[in-house]
């Protein structure tokens, strides 16, 4: 099969409604059995498979809150997506360590996407802009 670039759009677009809403099912269900889940400076490193993401997730939604990812810009190869996007929301958790307390906070997030076949995501690495969200939320 091959994909085209709506048949990737439509998967990370899934991929980051699950995200909105919390729900780690829908997400993990995006992934490939064998999926690679790297986020680029997670103290556990990358991950392999669905189950290997989920404690991920699971941090992620509790330290981030009422998030929504809008595309910048999105670059096609063969079974390959690069999406640069802006995330914004609150953090009433701690996210990447940092005490959120509940306040705005907006970045930028690089996600790069392999696909397997199937249109589902093969590899999900994931660079965040660290230095943004350091600045916004300082710790006194």
């Amino acid at each position: 099969m091959t994909l085209t670039p709506q048949d990737m759009d439509r998967k990370l677009d899934q991929h980051f409604h699950f995200e909105a809403t919390d729900d780690v099912e829908g997400v993990l269900s995006t992934l490939a059995p064998d999926a690679v889940h790297d986020i680029v400076g997670w103290p556990r490193g990358p991950t392999i498979g669905p189950e290997g993401a989920r404690p991920f997730y699971e941090t992620l939604f509790a330290d981030l809150a009422e998030g929504k990812v809008v595309s910048i810009k999105r670059y096609y190869g063969e079974k390959l997506l690069i999406d640069e996007s802006l995330w914004s929301g609150t953090a009433p958790g701690r996210p990447f360590g940092l005490e959120g307390r509940g306040r705005p906070l907006q970045f930028r997030l690089l996600h790069l996407i392999e696909f397997t076949d199937e249109g589902q995501i093969k590899k999900e690495q994931v660079w965040v802009d660290l230095a943004a969200i350091i600045q916004q939320l300082p710790q006194d």
